[in-house]
C-alpha cells in the first residue's frame, strides 16, 4: 500500500468519525513466509461493518472486523495472529501460507 493509500484511508476515517461512526484501524505489524500483504497495510472498519483497505488480502478481513467491532466496543486494542498453525487455522486461513500479525485499535 502506498503512502497516499495510507493517507486516504485515515481521510476516510475521520470522515467516518466526524459522521458520528465508532472507527477502528487495523495495521500489519509483521508477516513471515509469503504473505499477501507487507507490514504498514491497514484496514479501517467503522461501527457499522463497512471496511477500507487490506490487511490479508480477504484471508483474514472477515475475523479483522469481528475484532474491530469489538475494539470499539470495549476500547482494549488487540494483536492478533493468523497462520496456518494457530487454533484459527480451520476458521480462516492464509491461501498462501505463511503467518500474518495484525494490530487493532479504536480510531479516537
Amino acid at each position: 500500500m502506498t503512502s497516499t493509500e495510507d493517507q486516504d484511508l485515515l481521510a476516510i476515517a475521520a470522515d467516518w468519525k466526524r459522521s458520528g461512526h465508532g472507527v477502528a484501524i487495523a495495521t500489519v505489524t509483521a508477516t513471515w513466509g509469503s504473505s499477501p500483504r507487507q507490514p504498514g497495510s491497514q484496514l479501517i472498519v467503522d461501527d457499522e461493518g463497512r471496511m477500507l483497505g487490506s490487511v490479508s488480502g480477504g484471508c483474514v478481513e472477515g475475523a479483522v472486523v469481528r475484532e474491530a467491532i469489538e475494539v470499539m466496543a470495549d476500547g482494549k486494542p488487540r494483536l492478533l495472529d493468523f497462520g496456518v498453525t494457530n487454533e484459527q487455522a480451520w476458521e480462516v486461513g492464509l491461501a498462501c501460507g505463511g503467518k500474518l500479525q495484525i494490530y487493532v485499535e479504536r480510531v479516537e
